[in-house]
């Protein structure tokens, strides 16, 4: 019985194995997709003794890739299987479903770029417990309903980015970084009155695109709430700010290449993407009219209240 049961194991195993050279092909073609991934990890937490030529990183790279491709030829019959199983999927997935070969593509060069320039967290300073400042009136000025401030966003999201292709479960996030942009190109800073807050309205504040930082996060938040966006507003000393939601750590790789490679290169170049981690694991990012791209350099470090618009 025992005979039997390992001629079968190895007559299957024969049906499941590639001829030659094609086994090669197929091995090599995965250890180099594993192998980029590995050696950007490795290389980014050992100590860089900076040979001549980057010596030292050319050896590493072929040293993970003789390991990779050693570990997949030995394991051959599973990694082939493994792979003839995916590539099914992925061709269900392009006739029936959302996720195709062109996504698989973009998540991995999300993948390769944000693993080679790492977003930054930002570490959230909760001094004191304190209430949201004008917190009525600031709710009550952001009227993500009304048909001019929609109309506003609506506006903005067919100037900028309106031709770009794929990301197709970002289409929401990328239409508010297109108001972000409209907004914060024509942002024009203002001092309130000597005494007291000037709480202006969402559609006051598109008059003339000037005001102080809560006209601003008033004007961002509800013109990204009327087109879908998940905002929020941030209390430091002395400031408010308004942030955007954008998902989890996995949703971070694709934004930080879309903003830094595709919506807003020049902006971003050299720069880092910082965002805030909420207690829910949650990413955010800054909109406030001191950036000059989504997730840029906050003002003021310390927070001290925040305000959500689910």
């Amino acid at each position: 019985m025992i005979q039997l049961t390992k001629e079968n194991f190895y007559r299957i195993r024969a049906k499941f194995r590639l001829k030659k050279p094609w086994d090669s092909f197929v091995i090599f073609f995965l250890t180099v997709i594993i192998t980029i991934p590995s050696f950007i990890v490795i290389h980014q937490n050992i100590i860089d003794p900076q040979w001549y030529f980057s010596l030292d990183r050319i050896l590493l790279f072929i040293l993970v890739f003789i390991v990779v491709y050693c570990v997949l030829y030995a394991l051959r019959t599973i990694s082939i299987i493994c792979l003839g199983i995916y590539l099914l999927m992925l061709i269900y997935g392009s006739l029936f479903g959302n996720f195709n070969f062109n996504s698989v593509f973009d998540d991995y060069n999300s993948m390769l770029y944000t693993m080679n320039n790492n977003p930054f967290p930002q570490d959230i300073i909760v001094a004191k417990l304190l209430p949201f400042p004008n917190k009525s009136e600031i709710l009550r000025a952001i009227e993500y309903e009304n048909p001019k401030v929609r109309n506003f966003a609506i506006m903005a999201t067919t100037r900028h980015f309106k031709y770009i292709r794929g990301y197709s479960d970002y289409r929401t996030l990328i239409q508010c970084f297109a108001v972000f942009k409209e907004i914060n190109s024509r942002w024009n800073y203002v001092n309130d009155p000597k005494y007291g807050d000037y709480i202006a309205t969402a559609h006051e504040s598109l008059l003339y695109f000037s005001g102080d930082c809560d006209d601003h996060s008033i004007l961002m938040a509800a013109c990204v709430r009327s087109i879908g966006g998940t905002p929020r507003l941030i209390h430091t000393k002395g400031h408010i700010y308004p942030e955007i939601l954008i998902g989890d750590k996995g949703d971070l790789e694709t934004v930080n290449f879309l903003i830094k490679n595709i919506l807003f290169p020049d902006e971003s170049r050299g720069k880092t993407l910082n965002y805030h981690i909420d207690e829910h694991g949650q990413i955010w990012l800054n909109l406030d009219y001191t950036a000059k791209y989504p997730g840029g350099p906050f003002m003021f470090e310390e927070i001290l209240g925040a305000l959500t618009l689910e």
